[in-house]
């Protein structure tokens, strides 16, 4: 049975996300390696545990995490989709299951905002997850001057916290802002579809989403 740390060690796995990120970052990207996709795995695992979702449903949660971003190695656009083909034969090379292998290239298939919707408890997990994962230290313009919308939301944004209350009710997604480098509109801006994604997502898990930035809730 596939496990999470197998897919981590595979050297495969980690060729592919160095030289997608590597892709991204000729384009001007925010960080899209490691710390990205292991921060993805966490919160997506996290949601489903939380939640009390089967152990085997969180493991394929934190799969999906991993490998969601692998289809930028061969073009940002429709990324998801390369991503879930690509998946597919990496998954099947591992010896995963076909109904996990189902389970799995279906989340990543549909993480993106432009094509995807949250179709079952891992794919919504996976949507959660990805879109929530802004932070400062995904910004690589070293040049404050320089940036463009995303590099202000993000490095503005000094902490995000995902959190599922104690009623298993509600998803926050809590950022602390500094204005000074980005707006809460510049926010808007770039990520409403996001947001909007992250809701039906929510609902998909029987949560209601809210985004509270700088303790004030805007969702």
């Amino acid at each position: 049975m596939l496990r999470f740390e197998d897919v981590k060690r595979n050297a495969v796995v980690s060729t592919y996300i160095t030289a997608a990120d590597a892709s991204l970052c000729a384009l001007g990207f925010t960080e899209h390696s490691f710390a990205h996709v292991t921060r993805t795995a966490e919160d997506a695992g996290y949601i489903l545990e939380t939640l009390g979702y089967p152990e085997r449903d969180v493991e394929l949660a934190k799969i999906s995490g991993y490998l969601h971003d692998i289809g930028n190695l061969v073009n940002r656009s429709n990324h998801a989709h390369t991503g879930a083909l690509m998946a597919f034969q990496l998954l099947g090379q591992m010896g995963c299951s076909p109904d996990e292998i189902a389970t799995i290239t279906t989340a990543i298939g549909n993480h993106d905002e432009g094509t995807g919707v949250p179709v079952n408890s891992v794919a919504a997990a996976l949507i959660l997850a990805d879109k929530s994962d802004v932070r400062r230290t995904r910004v690589r313009n070293n040049d404050i001057t320089q940036f463009d919308i995303h590099d202000r939301v993000n490095y503005s944004v000094k902490k995000s916290v995902l959190k599922i209350n104690e009623e298993h009710t509600l998803i926050k997604l809590k950022l602390t802002v500094d204005t000074k480098y980005g707006s809460v509109m510049d926010y808007f801006e770039i990520f409403l579809n996001r947001m909007i994604m992250c809701r039906k997502a929510a609902e998909r898990l029987g949560l209601e989403f809210k985004l509270i930035v700088n303790e004030q809730q805007l969702i």
